[in-house]
């Protein structure tokens, strides 16, 4: 679905996250960035990924990763669904799908026998420069951190 690719720079974006703080990519320099892009909070699949995430946390702050998820959920929704599941990092609000564009995650999807137009859970770990260093467009949710960490 991405077109971006290992070795591509990361678009720049910004966005606020559930409590209304703004995040850039900007902020991210130095440290390795996971964004993840799900489709929707608290759904079962993005509940199980985003808990896999969670429990891996600190595997991931070992080793120099700061973590972002990102729907076009509203911050209200995104705000629950981090309380409820206990979720150690921030939880962007892309209501006006501007970062989910730039990455190019939206697009049409098939479930049920129902085509629509969604999100394509997708992970793009980006270096400490800002250059993607892998796009993950097979996630396997139960297993994400070590797809992520090896």
């Amino acid at each position: 679905m991405t077109t971006l690719q290992k070795g591509d720079k990361a678009p720049q974006f910004s966005a606020l996250d559930q409590d209304g703080k703004p995040h850039t990519l900007s902020d991210y320099a130095g440290k390795k960035l996971v964004i993840f892009f799900y489709p929707a909070a608290s759904t079962p699949s993005c509940t199980v990924e985003a808990c896999n995430l969670r429990d891996n946390y600190e595997r991931f702050k070992a080793n120099n990763y700061e973590l972002l998820g990102v729907s076009a959920d509203t911050a209200k929704k995104q705000s629950n669904f981090k309380a409820k599941f206990e979720l150690p990092f921030p939880l962007l609000a892309d209501v006006d799908k501007v970062i989910i564009n730039a990455f190019g995650v939206w697009g049409p999807k098939k479930f049920m026998g129902r085509e629509f137009d969604g999100i394509h859970r997708t992970t793009f770990v980006i270096d400490e420069k800002g250059t993607i260093e892998e796009v993950i467009v097979k996630v396997k949710t139960k297993e994400h951190s070590d797809q992520i960490l090896g």
